[in-house]
């Protein structure tokens, strides 16, 4: 099967910029990109920070967005959101019982599972015990099948300190029930704003570029979070049973080669 991955849009009001971009036009690029070249993909997950500050009229510029755009897109929450406007504008989306936006989507691949990890009104990430029943109970749901996990926050540090004093606040308990299943395929998390791939006990990782913004690779900086302006991109997810491929999509390079000027010698 074919899925597409892209991260933290940070949408603002319409009109209005962000960093000196218009997150909602960067976006659109983005989604016009992925309906003209992979409407045979099965679905489209957003790994959260949908909005910048939680705005209500950024949820529904989403939402309006959404409605023509022909793959079904999975919408995860991040730290800049806010779950209670996320909720209104779109009320028919996947909750659990404690109105967290986590669900399982079973496919013949495997299980699916989006979780939720926004601590309201703190930058890092919490998975707190009633979300941890939820997941304990699904990932028991799933034995002897392979899952793929979908986050905002990556549970694990990543060696920049201004990212990872504000990753999961909790990750021994996450940790503890993840190994609780030992078929969890691939990790996919936001958060970043950057293109990291890796292991993480064991467990094949990535995560990339947002739509708007990027973070710089700073391996020093701790005390303010450096922003840079590397181009946005998403990622195109095959699954075989064999194998995980993801690819990255840089939608905005005009200098990538088009199919009719292809070069004839192999690569």
């Amino acid at each position: 099967m074919k899925f597409i991955h892209l991260t933290d849009p940070h949408l603002v009001a319409p009109g209005e910029t962000l960093h000196g971009i218009d997150p909602l036009q960067r976006l659109r690029q983005c989604l016009a990109h992925i309906a003209a070249n992979h409407k045979d993909a099965e679905f489209c997950v957003i790994t959260g920070d949908l909005a910048d500050q939680g705005q209500p009229e950024a949820y529904r510029a989403l939402h309006d967005d959404l409605v023509n755009f022909p793959l079904k897109t999975h919408l995860l929450l991040g730290n800049h959101d806010h779950r209670e406007n996320f909720l209104t504008a779109f009320p028919n989306k996947t909750r659990d019982e404690n109105r967290f936006v986590q669900s399982a989507l079973r496919v013949e691949c495997g299980d699916f599972l989006f979780l939720d990890t926004l601590d309201q009104g703190q930058h890092a990430g919490v998975y707190c015990k009633v979300r941890q029943t939820w997941l304990s109970r699904n990932l028991a749901i799933a034995k002897n099948r392979d899952v793929l996990l979908f986050m905002h926050h990556p549970p694990f540090r990543i060696g920049m300190p201004q990212i990872d004093s504000i990753s999961l606040t909790n990750p021994e308990k996450f940790a503890e029930i993840i190994d609780s299943h030992d078929r969890i395929r691939h990790l996919f998390f936001g958060h970043l704003h950057r293109p990291v791939t890796g292991s993480w006990r064991g467990i094949p990782f990535s995560t990339l570029f947002g739509t708007n913004h990027q973070v710089a690779l700073d391996f020093d900086t701790s005390d303010v979070i450096p922003y840079s302006l590397e181009p946005p991109a998403y990622s195109v997810v095959l699954i075989e049973p064999d194998r995980t491929i993801v690819h990255t999509c840089y939608y905005q390079d005009d200098t990538a080669w088009r199919p009719e000027r292809r070069p004839s010698t192999p690569a």
